[in-house]
C-alpha cells in the first residue's frame, strides 16, 4: 500500500498540549539549524520564550531580551517556563528557561519590560534612517552551505537584498520574511523579527561554514519600538578575533527605519 506524503511545513514549531496540560513545542523540518541535523536554530525558540513572557506581562511592552543557550535545543522538541521576576508599574522582569522532553534545562533568559506612557507629539526624537526595502531584489539566503544537507531554517524564508549586497561573506544588509513561528497564530511584532535577530552571524560571516563553524553561544535583543508588516531588515557585522572568540552586532529595521538592534557571542573555529 502506497504511503502518502507527508505535507510540507508551513510554520516553524508546532504546539501540542501533554496530559498535563502543559504546551509542548514540536519544531518542523524548518526549525532545524545549519549545524546539527537533531538541533534547532535558535530563532524560533527564543520567539516562543518572547511569546511566553509577554502573556506574563501584557500591560508592558517588551524590550530587551537575552538568551543564554546552553546545550543544543533538541528538534525532538521542548517546552518553555517563565515567571515574573519584578512587577513593577513602569518596569518589570522576567526569566524563562527552554527544556529537553527530559526536563533537561539547555537555555535560559532574562527579559526587560516597560510599560508604554502616553503619546507625546512634542518628544524630540532622532529621525530614523528608513529602510532599503524597496530597492532590495530576492536573493539566497546567505549560508547556502549545512552540515547535513537536509530541510532546514533557510528553507523557511524569503530574502532580498538591496543595492549592492549579496550574501558573500563580511558585513551585509538584508531583508527577511519568514514563515509563521508557531502553526496557527499571528506572532507579536518582538516574537517576529526573532528568528532574523538570531541569523547575525550567518548573514555577516567572515568564511564560509566549510572553513570555520561560528556558533553563537547567546543572543540579546533590544527593541525601542514595534516592528510593523512581515518584511524585517538586518545590518550586520561579525568580529572575529584569532583567539576563536567573536562578536556578531546587528541593526534590525523595518520598512520604516530602526527598531533595535541584536547582538551575539561567537566560538570561532576551524572546520
Amino acid at each position: 500500500m502506497a504511503v502518502s506524503p507527508q505535507p510540507s511545513p508551513t510554520a516553524f514549531i508546532l504546539i501540542e498540549t501533554d496530559g498535563s496540560g502543559r504546551e509542548v513545542a514540536r519544531p518542523t523540518a524548518l526549525c532545524r539549524g545549519p549545524w546539527d541535523e537533531h538541533s534547532c536554530h535558535a530563532g524560533p525558540p527564543t520567539a516562543l520564550v518572547a511569546r511566553a513572557v509577554e502573556r506574563l506581562l501584557p500591560n508592558h511592552r517588551l524590550v530587551r531580551l537575552t538568551m543564554e543557550i546552553t546545550r543544543p535545543i533538541p528538534m525532538a522538541g521542548f517546552t518553555v517556563e517563565a515567571e515574573v521576576t519584578r512587577a513593577g508599574r513602569l518596569a518589570a522582569t522576567a526569566h524563562a528557561a527552554i527544556l529537553d522532553l527530559d526536563g533537561k534545562r539547555v537555555a535560559t533568559a532574562t527579559t526587560a519590560h516597560l510599560a508604554s506612557q502616553p503619546e507625546d507629539a512634542d518628544m524630540p526624537q532622532l529621525r530614523s534612517v528608513a529602510g532599503t526595502f524597496d530597492s532590495a531584489v530576492p536573493g539566497p539566503f546567505p549560508l547556502s552551505q549545512t552540515r547535513h544537507g537536509l530541510t532546514c531554517f533557510p528553507d523557511g524564508v524569503e530574502v532580498r537584498y538591496p543595492t549592492g549586497q549579496d550574501g558573500r561573506p563580511g558585513p551585509t544588509q538584508l531583508w527577511m520574511k519568514t514563515v509563521p513561528i508557531v502553526d496557527g497564530e499571528i506572532p507579536s511584532a518582538f516574537e517576529a523579527i526573532c528568528p532574523l535577530a538570531d541569523c547575525g552571524n550567518a548573514i555577516s560571516r567572515n568564511a564560509e561554514p566549510d572553513q570555520y563553524g561560528f556558533l553563537n553561544t547567546d543572543l540579546t535583543i533590544y527593541m525601542h519600538r514595534p516592528a510593523r508588516g512581515e518584511w524585517f531588515g538586518s545590518d550586520v557585522v561579525s568580529y572575529w578575533n584569532s583567539d576563536g572568540i567573536g562578536m556578531s552586532d546587528a541593526q534590525l529595521l523595518d520598512v520604516s527605519g530602526v527598531v533595535g538592534r541584536a547582538v551575539q557571542s561567537l566560538v570561532v573555529a576551524k572546520a
